[in-house]
């Protein structure tokens, strides 16, 4: 079975999920976009539900789906969101924001009850770190806050690279005007130890870790969809 036949079922058990009269925040990337299709589908078949979409991408995508939307202002308690991620550990931490869209996506998942997870086997780890961690940061005092991103590091044991995602030259812009440094660290052994010292750094917007925000998770893999629940 291909990466993308694995999205779509893991997406698709997650819309059953969903109930008329849901107020739902709506992921970015791949396998959410397998969900936002699946759900428009649903929409057309007369499913009532508004959604928050946590970027311009989804929300451009869920728009040609034929699904009402709304703002975190207009409605500000959500019931669930549903998103994709690019590492899954098994407590139900992850890595997110390989799309760079994971500010948008953390505060739309905080504001929800509960979160769900979609995404295809490969994305589960033992240990978060292989995929790069996204941290977003202002753009002024940039010099600034790389060093003191390293020296979060470095009193935390951890190493790598901290890259300008899209490069000095270029830089990617998220949907809120900010560059993401990529950091290449390889394995994160505490990731709330990690996150709380991130968000300390004045210049760090937000980062990928996502800790205690998942409800529970489906992974599709050659076998299947199944279950995942954080394990103790």
């Amino acid at each position: 079975m291909m990466s993308e036949d694995m999205k779509r079922l893991a997406a698709e058990r997650a819309v059953a999920d969903v109930t008329s009269g849901m107020k739902l925040g709506i992921g970015t990337g791949s396998t959410a976009e397998h969900f936002v299709r699946a759900l428009g589908a649903r929409v057309r078949e007369g499913l009532q539900v508004i959604g928050v979409p946590t970027s311009e991408r989804t929300r451009a995508l869920a728009e040609a789906e034929g699904i009402p939307l709304t703002t975190l202002e207009e409605t500000p308690a959500l019931d669930l969101t549903v998103d994709g991620a690019d590492e899954i550990d098994p407590a139900l931490s992850l890595i997110k924001g390989g799309g760079g869209a994971h500010l948008r996506e953390k505060i739309v998942a905080a504001a929800s009850t509960r979160m769900i997870v979609i995404a295809d086997s490969s994305k589960c780890v033992e240990t978060l770190g292989k995929f790069p961690l996204p941290i977003e940061v202002v753009p002024f005092g940039l010099g600034a806050t790389r060093i003191a991103i390293g020296k979060v590091f470095a009193d935390l044991g951890l190493s790598g690279d901290l890259r300008m995602r899209g490069g000095a030259e270029h830089p990617f812009v998220t949907d809120g005007g900010h560059y993401i440094l990529d950091a290449h660290l390889g394995a994160i052994p505490d990731p709330q130890a990690l996150a709380a010292a991130l968000v300390a750094v004045p210049g760090v917007v937000e980062h990928g870790l996502f800790i205690g925000l998942a409800a529970k998770a489906y992974v599709a893999g050659p076998d299947g969809v199944f279950e995942m629940t954080a394990r103790a």
